[in-house]
């Protein structure tokens, strides 16, 4: 099961006709990436060096990317400029992230910044449906 198809679902959505693919698309990514920023910041608290900065980049993406999801995947009603911004401050925090996780040469850090990418990319082509 997907949340793009919980979505789609939606009797709203049904009625509509209307099923917006490129934000099921970031509200799937977003829901992911929120998972692995979490464990990337897990993983980045049992280095040995100081990873002060990326833990809390990674932590504050985890929160953000969950919170656009959540708003993302909310359909009854219409909040379009709420959810646009969250759109977009979703794709800046991914981005910031993956530039934290960048400098970095662990494996979990560099898989981090990859989805954070991905991420980012999906909620600019969301956006633009809004």
């Amino acid at each position: 099961m997907s949340i793009r198809k919980m979505i789609a679902l939606h009797p709203d959505v049904v009625k509509s006709g209307h099923v917006n693919d490129p934000l099921g698309t970031a509200v799937h990514h977003a829901m992911y990436c929120a998972k692995m920023c979490m464990s990337c910041a897990d993983a980045c608290a049992a280095e040995e060096m100081d990873m002060t900065q990326c833990i809390r980049t990674c932590s504050d993406c985890s929160d953000v990317c969950e919170a656009m999801s959540r708003i993302g995947a909310r359909r009854t009603g219409s909040n379009e400029q709420v959810l646009r911004e969250m759109l977009e401050l979703c794709a800046r925090v991914c981005d910031a992230c993956a530039v934290e996780c960048e400098k970095h040469d662990h494996a979990h850090c560099k898989l981090c910044a990859q989805i954070c990418r991905e991420c980012a990319e999906d909620c600019r082509n969301a956006a633009l449906t809004i």
